[in-house]
């Protein structure tokens, strides 16, 4: 995927746990790790919100745009290569 999530080093330079992270927020430690290791499909703007407001960061701290090599065709939701 071509977005990459960023919390892990946003948390380091603040010198915080995922924990605190989560527990300052409201969400789960599973649920922030889910999207720390970008395995996340989704985030909801208010936890993006919740984030960016406790570490006191921008959304593009958090998210990346990484475009995928050239040659690799872009997926829909399901995965499959788009117009198949």
């Amino acid at each position: 995927m071509a977005i990459i999530v960023n919390v892990d080093v946003v948390l380091a330079q603040r010198k915080m746990k995922l924990k605190d992270l989560a527990e300052a927020i409201g969400i789960t430690v599973q649920n922030l790790s889910i999207l720390k290791t970008g395995k996340a499909r989704a985030i909801r703007f208010s936890t993006l919100d919740a984030i960016c407001r406790h570490l006191d960061c921008q959304p593009g701290d958090v998210l990346e745009y990484r475009p995928e090599p050239s040659g690799q065709p872009l997926s829909d939701e399901t995965g499959r290569a788009a117009g198949s």
